[in-house]
């Protein structure tokens, strides 16, 4: 099965000028007389595109054409809230001459991102059960602000003037319980970032903090959510119906983003307004394909950008094999009684 043309009406979300117009899908069983639209499994995998358009360290983008949105947002909000990390839960203070409040200070602990693979870590059975060393990391903070008796008459910066004046995230020490240091003896916990600042010290202040790290999901606290940001888009799509007036065009050209649509000549020296994009070619009416979205994935550094999507398709695949077995056992009781 070829691969559906952009101009197909069906697959537009239409952009008038004061409200969108068929928002809906109509490819449904029933629907228009002599087609059959029922879902079917082949033809649902031959339209399916997943396509990588940049990735880097720290981002993802991609297109993800032939689902409908209820599908491409539910891996959205998988991704936010079901992907699970693991980040600080429980700070015990033993210190804190700061000035900042103790819990302020854990709150802040508790938003720094960890590098550690929650795949090697159990969820806590449950709120108060004892930290055990496969599904606990414990991280200590003892940090104390001196003066330098080097510091130049009249210094006024305190990087000059002071020893640990700013606590960092890099002086967060992993301290390894059991066989936790043969585990992670290659990629030892640490916190994705050293230069998160987390509270300012002067001389004789000091923080003591004993911190309990755990795994956790988004929909429980932002603090384990693996995503910066996750969002989508329907793809634009421009129809030109008619020629463009020479006098219009380049206020015409101006009205869209700078690439998206230019002035050539033709053979004969005439100005010609035409997309850069072939599909567009020939082709003034503006919309959106329904089925295909661009999605934006910027990972809080917990996985690689490539490895969020997979997880959240597995966590998807485990809630649809959920809901099967719900089924089951509801219509098999239906049956016995």
């Amino acid at each position: 099965m070829a691969q559906r043309s952009l101009d197909d009406p069906r697959r537009h979300v239409q952009v008038l000028p004061e409200r969108v117009g068929a928002v809906g899908a109509t490819e449904f069983p029933h629907h228009y007389p002599g087609e059959d639209h029922a879902w079917n499994l082949a033809a649902f995998k031959q339209n399916l595109i997943v396509s990588v358009q940049r990735l880097t360290p720290s981002a993802v983008e991609f297109d993800l054409v032939g689902v409908d949105a209820p599908i491409a947002n539910a891996l959205r909000r998988i991704m936010i809230a079901e992907v699970p990390t693991v980040a600080i839960e429980d700070v015990y203070v033993w210190n804190n001459t700061s000035i900042m409040q103790d819990e302020v200070l854990a709150h802040r602990i508790g938003l720094v991102p960890l590098k550690i693979d929650p795949r090697q870590l159990d969820f806590k059975p449950g709120n108060y059960s004892p930290p055990m060393e496969n599904d606990t990391h414990v991280f200590d903070i003892r940090v104390k602000c001196d003066r330098r008796r080097d510091a130049a008459p009249g210094e006024t910066d305190p990087r000059k003037l002071y020893y640990d004046s700013n606590v960092y995230t890099g002086m967060m020490k992993w301290v390894p319980s059991g066989q936790q240091i043969n585990r992670y003896r290659e990629d030892p916990p640490r916190p994705v970032h050293d230069d998160i600042l987390l509270v300012k010290l002067r001389p004789g202040q000091m923080v003591d903090l004993h911190c309990f790290a755990r795994k956790g999901r988004g929909a429980d606290h932002a603090k384990f959510s693996p995503v910066a940001t996750a969002s989508y888009r329907l793809l634009p799509h421009i129809m030109l119906r008619g020629p463009i007036p020479r006098e219009h065009q380049a206020k015409f050209v101006g009205c869209f983003p700078a690439g998206v649509v230019e002035i050539e000549d033709d053979d004969a020296g005439e100005p010609q307004v035409v997309l850069r994009h072939p599909e567009f070619e020939g082709l003034v009416e503006l919309a959106r394909i329904r089925d295909h979205f661009l999605f934006n994935v910027e990972s809080a550094g917990q996985y690689p950008p490539e490895e969020l999507v997979p997880e959240a398709i597995k966590i998807m695949l485990a809630k649809i094999t959920a809901v099967e077995e719900g089924l089951d056992k509801l219509f098999s009781e239906e049956a016995d009684a």
